[in-house]
């Protein structure tokens, strides 16, 4: 066989040329190597004795299936492992001197030293026949490492070939140049990161075209492509006899039965392996996506923990300052009760002031346990189902003392028909009070307040009206926040521990209602509540 002279091909035009596709197949780094992995398999498990031709990328990833295969392998095997050789010229152009290391090392080792390869070199590697040591190889077995010229068309392309009785096939991977037309990837493609060598990181960056075949006319038009690959640009010695002696045609194998008929079942059970393979990345992909939405989870709650932290932090600086405001008001007092020289009637205004800072710091601690307690209520409160003519009257009652003493028209109408409502009693009771309380609170004498309610769908709204003095535009967004105070004229009661509405607007969230608020400044407010009609299981 006498191919030193014939000029090499690129194997994918060869084998395009005789089995067109449709299409180009685009494939990335990633599922080539699993294409040549899934081969590597089935000649391990199905126990194939066979002859294969194959050159990868220098990586160790890739590298490492070579080695897995030696390893695994039961079955003789005949490996030539073809690699390319850097451009020296190029290499020197750049400043690079080389050197040689010893007259034993082969070509491809100073290659990739950045050694200068010498025909002396060459010789002395053919006359090892390029033959490898194989650890715990099947007897019989042979890995050649074969150098192909740095000019060579395959320094663009990967394969393996695979060559055995009842099994043949080709896998093949091809780098386009930068001028012809790119192929565009897809999402899953360029996010692709594996520890590859500088060649492989232009295999990233370029497209690559893909072909797979079990087409014994295309197998033997690449095969001779492979042989003369080989015999490309190596010097005119006597030794390429010897280089001469490892190459091996598709005549050859089939007159010495290397190939026979292709079995379907073979072909089978690669497909087979190649749909468990794809359900096993599909698995593991389910099992990453799950991953990462439960780190996303664990993330927002880690964002939600964050803020209730800083939240009850905020929560506690604020009732400490509110607990100081009475405590200095009193004990001011008390230091003006001990003059000797006070009179009596402002004895009894300073004692007003204890019972008043006194009364406010009881509302505050009571308010706060209150709002403490409904919100370290992890557990569900069962839901009753509640008429308000039985709840309001009985509270508007209470205050009407009260809108009299003030000189305000106190009165509610709440119609008998009306469905229950689903919440727990006590909750009802305290959202009617804290509002009515507001209502009457902040109304001037001879002034209104009225409760209304009436159906709305599956809820009821209760309405707390009043003609007061009125909130602000500007007040309104901040009403429900904690220890919020309305801003109130001079003389006017600013009594009060400001958590009133938040501990009505948590109460109404933990049973499904809502609460909103319409007001106008000197024309009074109108507080919205709206609670969920009881629905019987």
């Amino acid at each position: 066989m006498n191919l030193s002279r014939s000029p090499d091909a690129s194997l994918y035009e060869l084998a395009t040329g005789f089995s067109p596709a449709s299409e180009p197949l685009k494939i990335s780094p990633t599922t080539f190597k699993s294409m040549v992995g899934l081969v590597f398999d089935l000649l391990v498990e199905q126990n194939i004795a066979a002859t294969i031709w194959l050159k990868l990328p220098k990586g160790d990833v890739w590298q490492n299936e070579i080695q897995r295969f030696c390893q695994s392998a039961t079955a003789p095997y005949r490996l030539y492992n073809l690699q390319t050789q850097p451009d020296l010229e190029k290499e020197e152009g750049k400043g690079k001197k080389a050197k040689a290391k010893s007259p034993s090392a082969l070509p491809w080792e100073l290659a990739e030293n950045n050694l200068e390869v010498t025909d002396l070199a060459l010789e002395q590697a053919l006359a090892q026949n390029y033959k490898e040591p194989i650890a715990e190889a099947p007897e019989g077995s042979q890995v050649y490492t074969l150098p192909l010229a740095a000019e060579s068309q395959l320094k663009r392309e990967y394969f393996l070939l695979v060559t055995a009785p009842e099994f043949y096939g080709l896998v093949l991977a091809h780098r386009p140049r930068s001028g012809q037309p790119k192929v565009e990837l897809g999402r899953s493609e360029k996010m692709t990161k594996l520890p590859l060598s500088s060649e492989d990181v232009l295999e990233q960056k370029h497209p690559l075209l893909g072909l797979c075949t079990f087409e014994a006319t295309t197998l033997q038009q690449v095969l001779d492509g492979i042989n003369r690959a080989i015999c490309f640009g190596q010097p005119e010695t006597q030794s390429s006899d010897e280089l001469t002696k490892l190459l091996i045609s598709w005549e050859q194998l089939v007159e010495t039965g290397g190939i026979t008929t292709l079995n379907p079942i073979l072909l089978g059970n690669l497909l087979v392996k190649q749909i468990q393979r794809q359900e096993d990345i599909w698995r593991s992909s389910a099992t990453h996506r799950r991953q990462s939405e439960g780190v996303s989870a664990l993330r927002l709650e880690n964002e939600e923990l964050l803020n209730t932290i800083q939240q009850k932090d905020e929560f506690i600086k604020i009732m400490g300052q509110e607990l100081r405001t009475p405590l200095t008001s009193m004990k001011t007092a008390l230091s003006l009760l001990n003059s000797p020289s006070i009179k009596p009637p402002q004895r009894q205004r300073y004692m007003d002031m204890l019972s008043q800072e006194c009364d406010r710091q009881s509302s505050l601690i009571t308010s706060v346990l209150d709002l403490v307690q409904i919100e370290s209520t992890v557990e569900s409160v069962p839901m009753e189902s509640l008429r308000l003519s039985d709840i309001v009257p009985g509270v508007v009652s209470t205050y009407q003392p009260l809108a009299q003493e003030k000189g305000i028209m106190l009165g509610y109408t709440i119609p008998e028909d009306l469905s229950a409502v689903s919440c727990f009693s006590p909750w009802l009771k305290q959202i009617v009070i804290h509002l009515l309380h507001n209502s009457i609170k902040f109304t001037a004498s001879s002034g209104q307040v009225w409760v209304r309610a009436k159906e709305l769908g599956d809820y009821v709204q209760i309405e707390f009206r009043d003609t007061g003095i009125g909130i602000a535009q500007a007040d309104l967004p901040k009403i429900f926040d904690r220890f919020y105070r309305v801003r109130i004229a001079a003389g006017e009661d600013s009594s009060g521990s400001g958590l009133g509405l938040s501990i009505v607007q948590q109460l109404l969230l933990r049973c499904g209602g809502s609460i909103a608020v319409k007001s106008k400044v000197a024309e009074g407010s109108v507080f919205t509540v709206m609670l969920p009609v009881f629905q019987r299981s």
